[in-house]
């Protein structure tokens, strides 16, 4: 049945059809010009009443008046990790490419602007940019000028915080005709700062700041430490090489789409350096996987106070993609090889009921985890729950996956190829699913739904919230329903 709405947009959209040539008659649709209305309402919503100075937060509470990402955000901060500023920039950008709504693109641009004045003298990102006169000043922000002497420089790579920026500026530097030239030369100092601090044996850190001393970091294979400490000794483990959280498979993913945006094969080399990194870091026997971090000695390390120097049945996975992708990108057949024995050995290590332990302890194998209160024990009875530290195991996917690759002819290969670097479709949303979407857009524009605030303590009455996951999702659809009808 079709609500007073409905029947008012089919009758504007009737009159527009009579009035325009045949071009214009998918206007018809009552449906699509709902779409773009609403589309057009919740981007301008969010632009202005969420956005500050252009960036994003996780959520904030329906009222407006609180606001967090992976902690407390006040009124003049804004995060980078996703799902904050580069992934609603993101969002937004790919929106406007595919309704070419204006709207979109200045959200869009103010986003990209936003993170310039949030990167650092190191060339990229911390978890959250500071616009108020008491903390920006504690950073030390290129745009800023000089910074203070105690300013903080230290830019991060965990949880995508810099990759996920630069490959939006990179995205909106190439939709932009490379004409801006903030944008354009923020974005290559960013890409510039990812390939001049990586460690010689291509690696990364979890933070930078200014690599130097090259000499004090030698390429090793990884081994095991004779000895390792079963109690958490602290320290400034940010700085060894970590695979943990994604670090160096999201910086190969960036370098190879900032190559095909840019052209310059300097980035392509780093990914492939990366790449090498983790045939070097594929342990020996009797565990021919791969740790979360490891020291200059490349010996597993602890990281946090619960991750262990441990073989990790999580991250191992990760890397066997990882090698799998860069196998198909470069036809380099080294990058396969780590691959067989490492299933093998993830294939032994499941545990009864088909899952993967997040650790396996150096050498006997035998499955680690933590009590809530830290202490390293074979059992899993009294585990944090704030971590994963039972993983679900892809091994039967991976070998499979695997085997067809390593038949693949050179000329499959090729096709492959060019098909991972093409954007994939996800097809065409349903009616039923747009309308869906269109109906629960409250009246200012925004997409309520129920939800609690996690870090402002004593605020248990909030039970509305705006999230930016639910804004990028519903954007997406709208604008991939609109470009399916154009």
């Amino acid at each position: 049945m079709r609500t007073k709405l409905h029947s008012a947009l089919f009758t504007s959209c009737l009159l527009v059809v009579i009035m325009l040539p045949p071009k214009s008659i998918f206007a018809a649709d009552s449906l699509v010009a709902a779409a773009e209305a609403a589309l057009n309402k919740a981007v301008s919503f969010f632009h202005k009443q969420i956005a500050v100075e252009g960036g994003y937060v996780y959520l904030v509470s329906a009222d407006l008046k609180f606001r967090e990402g992976e902690g407390v955000a006040d009124s003049k901060t804004v995060w980078v990790q996703p799902p904050g500023t580069p992934a609603v920039g993101m969002a937004l950008l790919q929106a406007y490419q595919r309704t070419r709504l204006p709207a979109l693109l200045e959200a869009a641009k103010d986003a990209g602007n936003c993170l310039i004045r949030g990167q650092l003298h190191s060339g990229g990102w911390q978890a959250h940019i500071d616009f108020g006169d008491e903390l920006r000043p504690k950073l030390a922000y290129r745009i800023d000028g000089k910074p203070k002497k105690k300013a903080r420089n230290l830019s991060t790579f965990d949880d995508d915080k810099t990759q996920s920026a630069i490959r939006f500026l990179a995205s909106l530097d190439k939709e932009l005709g490379f004409r801006d030239d903030r944008i354009h030369e923020a974005t290559l100092f960013a890409i510039d700062s990812i390939i001049q601090n990586q460690f010689p044996n291509g690696g990364w850190g979890q933070v930078y700041d200014k690599l130097t001393d090259l000499e004090k970091f030698p390429i090793k294979q990884a081994s095991y430490p004779q000895t390792w400490l079963r109690e958490y000794p602290g320290g400034d483990y940010w700085f060894y090489y970590t695979i943990n959280d994604n670090n160096i498979t999201r910086n190969i993913e960036t370098l190879l789409l900032v190559c095909e945006i840019y052209g310059d094969d300097r980035y392509r080399a780093s990914a492939l350096k990366a790449a090498d990194f983790f045939l070097l870091a594929q342990m020996p026997e009797p565990q021919p996987a791969w740790a979360q971090q490891y020291n200059f000695e490349m010996h597993p390390v602890w990281a946090r106070k619960f991750e262990p120097p441990a073989v990790s049945g999580g991250e191992s996975q990760q890397v066997i993609n990882v090698l799998m992708d860069v196998y198909v990108e470069s036809g380099d057949r080294k990058y396969l090889e780590p691959i067989p024995r490492a299933l093998d050995y993830l294939e032994k290590s499941q545990l009864p009921n088909g899952r993967m332990a997040r650790f396996y302890e150096l050498k006997t194998n035998r499955p680690l985890y933590f009590t809530r209160d830290y202490q390293l024990t074979y059992s899993s009875d009294d585990m944090p729950t704030h971590y994963g530290f039972i993983t679900d195991s892809n091994v039967p996917k991976l070998r499979r996956d695997y085997e067809k690759l390593q038949q693949l002819s050179a000329s499959q290969l090729q096709s492959r190829r060019q098909d991972s670097r093409q954007a994939k479709s996800t097809g065409s949303p349903s009616d039923a699913e747009v309308q869906q979407i269109i109906t629960r857009l409250d009246s200012r524009g925004a997409w309520v739904e129920a939800g609690k605030l996690r870090y402002h303590k004593g605020q248990n009455d909030v039970k509305q919230i705006i999230t930016s996951e639910t804004f990028i999702h519903n954007i997406s659809i709208l604008s991939r329903f609109l470009s399916s009808k154009k």
